[in-house]
């Protein structure tokens, strides 16, 4: 099947890939999304929150691309070169076989790390094949104008905010603001084009064959390196591994953040309006980020993570509605101001497209529960926490004793008004219990008997509200009947066994009214109304709770049975977007770390339940 690039408008050929026909690489402070056919659709520089260069993703037309692609009709397949982030895309043509290599040499050298250099090496490894290369930034969302000046075989690209040195081993020219070049390679040659930013202390510098093959070769024995203090030696080691590689893609290494996603406003359905910007930092995926990083042997990555938290982020540097906030920039911002990019049209149509999130000013009281565990298994696993930092978990526990009998937008960020979620309840329980673990255990001071009396009165709140006769399970609010499943987190998060009977009976109605083929929904949004328009798809992260939840609970056949199912939702690479649509498509932002690590996390202890 002929892949045609967004740029070409032949009869029939579509204007937009799925999100799931894309892979990732990266150089540890941004990311760039290459479709299967090819073409790079997105495209951040310098950081993952940069405006974008390339951003056809979400505009066919305007977004701006780096299609590099065979001339004439051509199946493609895509896969990484084994146990790295290097991307290979293959073209099967008629006279022969070629491949594209794409990588972003990860560098710890100052200088070369702002090149944020990206390098797509060409070979034909089979006959001869035709290739064109057209690269057509559009700078800051595809809003800032540029200039393209030839020098030699460079080509400058320069917006007034940005610019990029475009080196390539075969004769480049302009077209209008764009360079391209067609191509022929014989079996055996190789061509290079390297994309990098430019200026200050970075010069233009060409990229030869030679360089691109040591560079390349270098990028593998990174990726390896890395992956080899893995662990894991389980079951599903091959998505395990990925998903571990994924998450270390999704890192910032000059702070040891970790974004939810590297994109924005992919849709969580198409023609929907639930399109946000996930190229931040959420608190939530605190607990679940250390937990699965210390699980799998990457010690220095939960300390990287950890040293994000308690150096970046400062319990007074939150809102009026508490001393943290839900999320935070990859440098520790706190101002993420969330506005429309009108002159989009979105993916496949899906306005509006957004930048920065709203979401950062609200009240979620799960928060606090996700950094302390964190902390906790942290302190547990890795090593022992500072005076200061346990100063600090005291702070926050203080004002969850204060404030946790409030309503609060909930671990779905709703945008429907505040309630009393029980899965807010359960995480400030989380937060003082843990809290009373880590006293315990260290010796630390603490008020115990102020601790011990709000956590007991927030389990005795959970039992007695967040428990449904009717429904025969907890529910989503206080006093309601609405299922959601973010209860899943109940026996993970050790408040209720496994097997106690009420969590079975909810377990069941979990089953019964939000799972479809192990695929979980979050909740019903025609029962709870969130404020928004239109309807989504299962969630991921759900989908692997509810495996892990039947494996603890001794169910152990539908637990690998489901796991298995969800393993087949994954894209061509093994990577998950946040959502399943109907039909099985990737719906939302991709990848999304906290899918990959509850892949993690149910892989586990699947594995170690099936001994």
């Amino acid at each position: 099947m002929t892949e045609t690039p967004p740029y070409q408008d032949a009869p029939g050929s579509p204007r937009y890939l799925p999100i799931a026909e894309h892979g990732l690489i990266g150089d540890l402070r941004t990311v760039a999304l290459v479709g299967s056919n090819g073409t790079i659709d997105w495209y951040c520089c310098p950081s993952f929150d940069s405006p974008s260069v390339f951003a056809s993703i979400l505009d066919a037309e305007r977004g701006g691309c780096f299609e590099l692609a065979a001339t004439v009709p051509a199946r493609t397949k895509q896969f990484y070169f084994p146990d790295t982030n290097v991307l290979i895309t293959r073209f099967f043509v008629e006279d022969g076989v070629g491949e594209v290599q794409d990588f972003m040499p990860v560098t710890e050298q100052c200088a070369e790390a702002d090149r944020h250099r990206l390098i797509r090496r060409v070979l034909c490894v089979r006959g001869t094949v035709p290739f064109r290369v057209r690269v057509a930034p559009r700078f800051d969302y595809g809003a800032a104008p540029h200039t393209l000046s030839m020098l030699g075989d460079t080509a400058i690209f320069a917006s007034p905010e940005l610019a990029l040195s475009l080196t390539s081993t075969v004769a480049l020219e302009s077209d209008g603001l764009d360079a391209r070049a067609d191509f022929k390679l014989s079996e055996g040659e190789a061509a290079v084009f390297a994309l990098d930013r430019v200026g200050d202390a970075v010069a233009p510098r060409g990229c030869a064959r030679t360089e691109a093959e040591s560079e390349f070769e270098a990028t593998v024995c990174y990726w390896r390196r890395w992956l080899h203090q893995s662990r894991y030696r389980g079951r599903w080691r091959e998505m395990v591994h990925r998903s571990a590689l994924t998450l270390k893609l999704l890192t910032y290494a000059p702070t040891g953040a970790i974004v939810a996603a590297p994109t924005t406003s992919l849709p969580e359905q198409l023609g929907g309006e639930r399109n946000w910007d996930y190229r931040y930092v959420w608190m939530r995926d605190a607990a679940f980020c250390v937990y699965a990083l210390l699980r799998l042997g990457f010690s220095g990555e939960a300390k990287a993570f950890m040293n994000f938290l308690t150096t970046h982020i400062s319990p007074g540097d939150g809102s009026a509605s508490g001393p943290l906030q839900i999320m935070y920039g990859i440098d520790g911002r706190t101002d993420l101001p969330e506005r429309e990019l009108g002159h989009l049209e979105g993916h496949q149509g899906s306005a509006p497209v957004r930048v920065g999130n709203a979401a950062a000013d609200q009240l979620q009281l799960d928060i606090y529960g996700a950094l302390i565990d964190s902390i906790y298994l942290y302190d547990k696993w890795a090593e022992p926490i500072s005076s200061d930092q346990w100063d600090d978990v005291c702070q926050l526990v203080e004002w969850v004793c204060d404030h946790w009998d409030q309503p609060d937008e909930g671990v779905w960020e709703t945008r429907g008004g505040r309630k009393n979620f029980l899965y807010s309840r359960l995480m400030c329980w989380v937060a003082i219990e843990r809290a009373i673990r880590l006293a315990n255990r260290r010796g630390l001071p603490a008020d115990h008997r102020r601790w011990r009396t709000s956590r007991d009165a927030i389990y005795r709140r959970i039992m007695d509200r967040g428990w449904s006769p009717v429904r025969h399970a907890f529910v989503q609010h206080e006093d309601g009947e609405v299922l959601d499943a973010s209860v899943l987190m109940m026996p993970l998060a050790k408040f209720i066994a496994p097997t106690d009977p009420k969590w079975l009976s909810t377990l069941d109605a979990l089953t019964d009214d939000l799972v479809s083929d192990s695929l979980v929904y979050r909740y019903d949004p025609q029962a709870s109304p969130d404020g928004l328009r239109g309807d989504e798809g299962t969630f991921s992260i759900c989908s692997f709770w509810y495996v892990e939840t039947l494996a603890r609970a001794g169910r152990l056949d539908e637990a690998r049975l489901a796991f298995e199912k969800m393993l087949t939702y994954a894209n061509h690479l093994g990577l998950f977007a946040e959502e399943i649509g109907r039909t099985g498509e990737q719906q939302g932002n991709f990848p999304q770390a906290f899918t990959h690590l509850s892949l993690i996390s149910a892989a586990f202890n699947l594995d170690r339940a099936l001994g």
